[in-house]
């Protein structure tokens, strides 16, 4: 079973390989909202940041495997792989400077940190907005599941998104 899976996608590694980014970003997506919505962790602006190359994998990942089907525009595909590769490994570069400033091995921005919106109508309003109001930096972890923050997931999942991509563009197609 699992040998016809992996004959499957080495048939044609690259639309494999495209699919693949798709589902993967499509998860690491799910994963965050899950985590914001259902868990109520608020994203701080660096966890915002780290969830766009996600966002572009999906369309890039859908364009690849669109053009990979194409024998003439295959290096549409191939482009398209190559930027979503740059995007997860931008992203991960973001987690792994979170990180570090989670752990204090550097310092973080000095302006980040994230909340809800704030009604300024009034005074009443506006000091009732900041009793409310959650404010997350982005050098603390919020969380931390096997030692690592959602930052330090993050890189490990991006190293894998960047490891699917490549394999998607530098393994042959077996016929």
């Amino acid at each position: 079973m699992v040998g016809r899976f992996f004959a499957l996608l080495l048939k044609d590694p690259l639309a494999s390989g495209a699919v693949l980014v798709t589902l993967g970003s499509v998860v690491a997506i799910a994963m965050a909202w899950g985590f914001q919505i259902f868990g109520g962790f608020q994203p701080c602006p660096l966890c915002l940041l780290q969830r766009n190359p996600y966002y572009a994998g999906v369309v890039l990942g859908l364009l690849a495997w669109f053009f990979a089907r194409s024998e003439n525009l295959r290096w549409v595909a191939i482009v398209a792989l190559l930027v979503a590769a740059g995007g997860f490994l931008y992203g991960g570069g973001v987690g792994i400077y979170q990180a570090g400033a989670e752990w204090e091995f550097w310092m973080g921005p000095n302006d980040c940190a994230a909340g809800g919106s704030m009604e300024l109508g009034s005074a009443s309003n506006m000091l009732q907005s900041l009793s409310t109001t959650k404010v997350v930096s982005c050098s603390v972890a919020q969380l931390r599941i096997f030692g690592l923050s959602f930052a330090g997931l993050n890189v490990i999942y991006a190293a894998g998104m960047v490891f699917v991509t490549l394999c998607g563009l530098v393994l042959p197609r077996k016929s």
